[in-house]
């Protein structure tokens, strides 16, 4: 059976190699190759026909391909919908600002958390993706696109946390010096409480920003929208930050999304700045988009809101909206293929 050669460090591809009667410099050619975007071993044109004979008996190289595009009028933001080797379709975004390319990845086909304002939810989890399909996504829209990726979200579809090993190798090969080289400051990972994860990136000390999907500061309302909170409770959650910020020194950022009458109560505002005494957080407040599936409805109070936290010594912003006349928010896209494919299927 082939393996997936980009999934595997460069130390790894030269061991193989070595194992395979080459030369183990050959790994660090190779690994370029992969990490500039090639499609096949043919074209990798600095190493022989027999090798290249070798290797394509031996390992596969991933590439998906583009199912959908669609570029915003209004800000250039592009919403890509990847078809990948096995069917399955991801989404990636790329959004463009003053300080540079930011590329929003999946880390799953699906998810499997329930949060009840998320469309990626709808379809629960199909599978993990493999770094290499991780790192495609920045890869392929940094080669569709023409522009030079300088920052990573891992926040599209899927819980980063739940495929934790996959996403430590992504991690690991997008850093590389020889590959994209994307420095760990540049990259934020969302997760929305996956509390062993917390604690083993803590332990690890990776100089990336930790995004935590909050929604709600009390365990009753967080537990009715996000059903991760009956596994690993709103309080834990705090004091594993809490333990995290200790560790690494790192300020954790705390995504929140606004709804209509459900997180949006002042004394909700002080319970998170209370809960975030003594660690410098970053609330980041953001309208909820309007999933046509869902009963919830963006706050009509969110500058109130931030205006609460920040009276009380809590750091809040309200996120741009990005890309708001096509499908950029998560999972919207794939959902809507799925759906016109079943229909198609039905016919």
């Amino acid at each position: 059976m082939r393996e997936d050669i980009k999934s595997m460090t460069q130390e790894e591809i030269a061991q193989a190699l070595a194992a395979m009667g080459e030369k183990p410099f050959r790994g660090r050619q190779i690994f370029v190759w992969l990490h500039r975007g090639v499609r096949s071993f043919e074209e990798m044109t600095d190493i022989g026909k027999d090798l290249r004979r070798k290797l394509e008996g031996a390992f596969y190289i991933t590439a998906p391909a583009v199912e959908r595009k669609q570029v915003s009028r209004l800000d250039g933001t592009v919403k890509y919908l990847w078809r990948l080797g096995d069917g399955n379709c991801i989404e990636t975004v790329l959004m463009s600002y003053h300080h540079g390319n930011t590329v929003c990845v999946s880390s799953q086909v699906g998810c499997r958390m329930g949060c009840a304002f998320c469309a990626s939810t709808l379809g629960g989890k199909v599978r993990d993706l493999r770094p290499s399909e991780i790192l495609d996504q920045v890869l392929f829209t940094q080669l569709d696109s023409g522009k030079n990726i300088s920052n990573i979200v891992l926040m599209g579809i899927g819980e980063p946390l739940d495929n934790l090993d996959n996403v430590l190798r992504f991690l690991e090969l997008v850093n590389h010096p020889q590959g994209l080289n994307i420095g760990m400051r540049h990259i934020s990972l969302s997760t929305c409480g996956i509390l062993p994860g917390i604690r083993r990136l803590g332990e690890l000390g990776l100089q990336l920003t930790l995004s935590v999907s909050l929604h709600a500061p009390d365990s009753e309302t967080r537990s009715r929208i996000m059903p991760v909170n009956r596994a690993y409770d709103v309080d834990e959650l705090f004091k594993a930050c809490h333990e995290y910020f200790q560790r690494t020194g790192r300020r954790i950022s705390f995504e929140y999304a606004m709804i209509d009458g459900v997180n949006d109560h002042d004394w909700q505002a002080d319970m998170i700045a209370a809960k975030l005494r003594g660690m410098p957080g970053h609330v980041n407040l953001i309208p909820l988009n309007d999933v046509a599936e869902s009963p919830l409805k963006p706050s009509r109070r969110v500058r109130q809101f931030q205006q609460r936290l920040e009276g009380r010594g809590v750091t809040a912003t309200v996120r741009r909206s990005l890309g708001g006349d096509i499908d950029a928010s998560c999972g919207q896209l794939r959902r809507k293929a799925m759906e016109e494919e079943k229909k198609e299927n039905e016919r």
